[in-house]
């Protein structure tokens, strides 16, 4: 591996989420990258490893680049270039396919590394920054903010949680709120109570608004 494939990863991943507003945008990929190193100095595993699987996490995402998902293309191109061996292109390939939330098909990955990484992803998934970041891309999916007639569905698969209808509030009871109990590592698990708290004040908040009661 060249030695500054993390830096080349974060100009890569720069590249790749430029024109991107769904709230998968560069910052959240940074963003990423910097919890997944705090937490990597705290729980151990190799470093290299779980910075470039945090800065390509998104880059084959299925939401955002379906041509590429399946085979991961775009990592493995790159990883590629930066004289990756076959055993390290492996290695980050499968944190990545092991991050993402699938509803009730959702992994706990086999290497600390890949915990490390999701953990990451998820905790960027909470607090006020996932408010904000749920509410863009509910937008860019043309979703509701909220409709009180559409009810939240539990105990969703990966398939149904992929597909099915919701709008942005919902959202927080199907995947958001779950997030705080579903982290890897201690030092996640940690760093989600707060968020978890303050998701949980903003739907407070947000439902007396709606309902004119404050």
């Amino acid at each position: 591996m060249k030695p500054d494939a993390v830096s080349a990863a974060l100009d890569y991943a720069r590249k790749v989420f430029a024109e991107d507003f769904s709230g998968h945008d560069f910052f959240h990929t940074e963003r990423v990258y910097r919890l997944a190193g705090a937490i990597q100095e705290r729980e151990g595993g190799h470093r290299e490893t779980v910075l470039l699987a945090a800065l390509l996490h998104d880059v084959d995402d299925p939401k955002l680049s379906p041509e590429t998902a399946a085979g991961h293309d775009r990592a493995v191109a790159f990883l590629r270039e930066q004289g990756a061996s076959d055993a390290e292109v492996s290695r980050i390939v499968r944190i990545i396919e092991q991050v993402s939330f699938r509803g009730e098909d959702s992994v706990t990955p086999d290497s600390i590394e890949g915990r490390i990484v999701q953990d990451a992803d998820r905790l960027d998934a909470i607090g006020a920054i996932g408010i904000g970041r749920t509410f863009a891309f509910g937008g860019s999916r043309g979703q509701p903010m909220h409709d009180p007639d559409l009810l939240p569905r539990a105990h969703l698969s990966a398939a149904d949680y992929a597909s099915h209808r919701s709008s942005t509030v919902n959202h927080f009871y199907e995947k958001l709120l779950l997030l705080k109990d579903l982290m890897g590592t201690q030092t996640g698990r940690r760093m989600a109570e707060h968020r978890h708290q303050v998701m949980e004040a903003f739907l407070e908040e947000f439902f007396a608004e709606w309902n004119g009661t404050r």
